[in-house]
């Protein structure tokens, strides 16, 4: 049989792995930071008529530029903004994954480079490898935050073609302030990229959306996955200056975008505030877990996300296996003594915490 390394692959990709978090049909899944929270009933009708429409429709091809949904996400993230947004600065993909490796395929590619602070979002560096950009990784200080001086510096001594700032950062949790945003874009020539995966279950911090206008090398990454529930649907989008749309059509597949994807999204977004009601349970669950690992004697990191970054395991890798052995699946990212486990209902939160206490303190030995 044939094998990876028989095939001319490229270079850059010799060694290297796909993204493979598991995906154990278990009955508490705590580990892609997905929103554990079912859809409301009445959401769920709507997207589904939405859909049975968007359906009778399938023989053509749909929009590709998918006028609709940009306006509806202009209209959602443009909430509370001064001037708003129009659609002209929005852009979607399946997948904020797919957002991102279109701004490397625009902006990066061989001879360019793609720098982060890490530990941060492991599909970066996957993206540069995809593309075949360089990948530059600086180290977070001790304690995974960000400051003005060590983004700048790091910024102006690499001088990237593309970097990005992830806040609330994955996997640590850690929260992005507006003054390093504008350090960053200050210290640099190239494309800035803040990435606001899970940006609503921060809740104390204005978007870096409000930040675009007279910075057209800034781009602000969403995504439907996290705070409403649609991991299963694949809509990533994207704000930013009208020219840096026009840079990525370059590079986009011809209707890249479903039209049942597009139909299921503007549905959503219909009921943004029912669909985002969970939000505030969530952060709950969050604190509640973060006191009770704490009670229990682990060093849990402050997190503006949906998950935690927990310390203090003795063998994380032992300690993942054992709650996995009981139907509890979390994340072991290699950090040494540490995992990361998401928020989720309240019982998934007080299974996990007694699953936990039950293992003693530093969790299972190896």
């Amino acid at each position: 049989m044939t094998q990876l390394s028989d095939l001319p692959l490229r270079a850059n990709l010799v060694g290297k792995r796909p993204y493979g978090a598991p995906q154990d049909p278990v009955p508490i899944s705590l580990n892609v930071n997905e929103n554990t929270h079912p859809l409301p009933e009445d959401v769920v009708a709507d997207i589904v008529a939405s859909l049975a429409e968007a359906v009778r429709g399938v023989n053509r091809y749909p929009d590709r530029d998918f006028r609709e949904l940009r306006e509806a996400l202009a209209g959602y993230l443009g909430r509370g903004l001064d001037d708003g947004l129009d659609a002209d600065r929005l852009w979607a993909a399946n997948g904020s994954n797919e957002v991102l490796q279109q701004v490397l395929q625009a902006f990066g590619g061989p001879g360019r480079s793609l720098l982060s602070f890490t530990p941060t979002y492991s599909m970066y560096p996957l993206l540069a490898d995809g593309t075949d950009t360089r990948w530059v990784p600086i180290p977070r200080l001790d304690d995974y935050t960000l400051t003005p001086a060590h983004v700048a510096d790091a910024l102006r001594e690499h001088r990237p073609d593309i970097a990005i700032l992830c806040g609330p950062n994955n996997p640590t949790g850690t929260v992005l302030d507006t003054e390093t945003i504008l350090a960053a874009y200050d210290a640099f020539e190239g494309i800035l990229v803040v990435d606001e995966a899970y940006f609503e279950f921060d809740g104390s911090r204005a978007s870096a959306a409000s930040l675009l206008p007279g910075r057209p090398r800034l781009l602000v990454s969403r995504t439907m996955s996290k705070a409403f529930a649609f991991a299963g649907v694949r809509l990533g989008y994207l704000a930013a200056d009208p020219a840096v749309i026009d840079a990525l059509r370059l590079v986009r597949l011809p209707y890249h975008l479903s039209a049942l994807t597009q139909a299921a999204a503007i549905a959503a977004i219909r009921h943004a505030d029912e669909m985002l009601a969970t939000v505030t349970d969530i952060r709950a669950q969050r604190d509640r877990l973060s006191a009770g690992l704490r009670e229990l004697g682990y060093e849990v990191h402050p997190s503006g996300a949906n998950f935690l970054l927990v310390g203090g395991f003795e063998s994380p890798t032992a300690t993942f296996e054992a709650l996995r052995a009981h139907g509890i699946l979390i994340r072991d990212l290699g950090i040494p003594g540490h995992l990361r486990i998401t928020a989720g209902t309240e019982a998934e939160t007080g299974t996990l915490l007694e699953a936990v206490r039950a293992l003693g303190p530093g969790g299972a030995r190896a």
